[in-house]
């Protein structure tokens, strides 16, 4: 297992708390000495999207000592602001939330003493960027309808696709909402899609919250 995983891992028990809280405490506290910055993002699928937009630009994260580290849902975020942040280990930190998030991020950032009163522009200044409304959204939009139907159907997933769009609910969407729907719609497409997806875009169009993130870190 790499050290940034390792610390990852440990992260992540540190926060759930419970009895092995304070072991993983201490193999976090052990496994930071490379880190250099911490990158807070709401799940698994945000992680890949960074990691693989950072190898587009040449960058290798983990070599800079960067870990991008997922929540496992945005409303854990106090959890590891504790963990992470002034009342734990003090590393500077980063990260990425949806639009609908944003004020949990807050909240927490403000109670940890990292800021106090902020706006979406502070958010951005501390190194926190948000989607609108989400990574998929974005990624949408930047691809455009037509360019993410191509990465589905490369996907092998056009058909798939057609009977989502064929569902009661669904017919009378736009075709963005129904690509955004149809990302979610079971367990490990949001990743697939954040790497296929991040993996086509075109440079020039990188979504700003994606864009403005790497370059903060």
């Amino acid at each position: 297992m790499d050290e940034l995983r390792r610390f990852r891992l440990a992260l992540a028990a540190w926060a759930a708390g419970g009895a092995g809280a304070g072991a993983a405490a201490a193999v976090a506290r052990e496994s930071a000495s490379d880190v250099r910055k911490i990158v807070l993002v709401e799940g698994s699928s945000d992680q890949v999207a960074l990691e693989v937009l950072a190898a587009r630009f040449g960058r290798d994260l983990g070599a800079e000592g960067v870990s991008v580290v997922p929540l496992g849902g945005a409303t854990n975020i106090g959890r590891f602001l504790d963990v992470c942040g002034p009342p734990g280990l003090g590393l500077p930190l980063a990260g990425l939330c949806d639009i609908g998030e944003e004020r949990h991020f807050r909240r927490h950032l403000e109670r940890v003493g990292l800021a106090s009163g902020l706006t979406q522009a502070g958010l951005e200044t501390l190194g926190f960027h948000v989607c609108v409304a989400d990574l998929e959204d974005e990624l949408i939009r930047a691809l455009g309808a037509e360019g993410v139907q191509q990465v589905i159907d490369a996907q092998g997933e056009m058909r798939p696709f057609r009977t989502f769009q064929g569902q009661p609910a669904q017919r009378e969407r736009p075709v963005e909402h129904q690509l955004r729907r149809f990302m979610g719609t079971h367990s490990g497409r949001k990743a697939l899609y954040a790497q296929a997806l991040v993996a086509h875009v075109d440079l020039e169009r990188v979504p700003r919250p994606l864009e403005h993130l790497l370059t903060h870190v």
